[in-house]
């Protein structure tokens, strides 16, 4: 179906090298998307897997690594899924790990969309703009102050983008993923008594696959989403409702 189609278009898929960021460009490549899988580690193995890729290695560690990549490059698609974490109790955080966290999940994801954006708008042409957020952009969580900061942060940031671009062609929105199995969750899942209260809480009853989150993301880079925008999309069996 066309509105479903990425032919013709080139996408950008931030930490594709593994997880969620790889099921997204695979979908992204079987839609028919050109698709430049970025990562701070190679994602050769991403590549691989759809018919026409390029690598690109791109460390968030400079939030500002992403911003000249997009003048005159023809890109139509951004997918901002590189994102890191640091685990400490709130009373002992330590002013580095917030930085860390911050400058890759909020700092670096503003900066990027925004010379995406610039390129777009410059080209007057008609773009995509996916965050990937979290079940803590909508929660507190435990023992993750900065990644809960800046996952709300990416709710904020796709909203105020969504209003500033949404009449000028751009669209913005964000996928916030629930309980998926990746290499992120395989202790949580190898836990019989956390997964068991994971599971109790999810109506669905299973875990999320990447693929869940991948072809929400291609349903928002496609012509079915034109009216879509500001929105966080919760794809999460349900854990919400919960």
């Amino acid at each position: 179906m066309k509105s479903f189609s990425l032919d013709g278009k080139k996408a950008l898929v931030t930490g594709a090298n593994t997880g969620i960021g790889q099921a997204i460009a695979v979908a992204m490549g079987a839609a028919g998307a050109h698709v430049v899988c970025a990562g701070r580690r190679s994602c050769a193995e991403t590549v691989a897997r759809i018919a026409s890729a390029e690598e690109l290695i791109l460390d968030f560690a400079d939030p500002m690594a992403a911003t000249g990549l997009f003048a005159g490059a023809g890109y139509d698609i951004l997918v901002n899924n590189a994102g890191t974490i640091r685990r400490a109790d709130s009373v002992n955080y330590a002013e580095e790990d917030w930085d860390a966290v911050m400058d890759v999940n909020a700092k670096a994801l503003f900066f990027t969309c925004q010379a995406f954006a610039r390129a777009a708008l410059s080209d007057g042409r008609p773009a995509k703009i996916i965050n990937i957020a979290s079940m803590l952009s909508f929660q507190g969580g435990i023992r993750v102050p900065a990644y809960t900061a800046s996952k709300h942060a990416v709710q904020g940031i796709t909203r105020i983008l969504a209003n500033e671009w949404a009449a000028k062609g751009i669209n913005v929105n964000a996928i916030a993923p629930g309980y998926i199995e990746t290499n992120n969750t395989e202790a949580l899942r190898n836990d019989p008594d956390r997964s068991k209260a994971i599971l109790d809480r999810i109506p669905a009853g299973r875990w999320g696959a990447p693929q869940d989150i991948a072809d929400t993301a291609v349903f928002l880079a496609a012509p079915a989403s034109n009216y879509v925008h500001g929105e966080t999309i919760a794809v999460d069996g349900g854990w919400l409702a919960r």
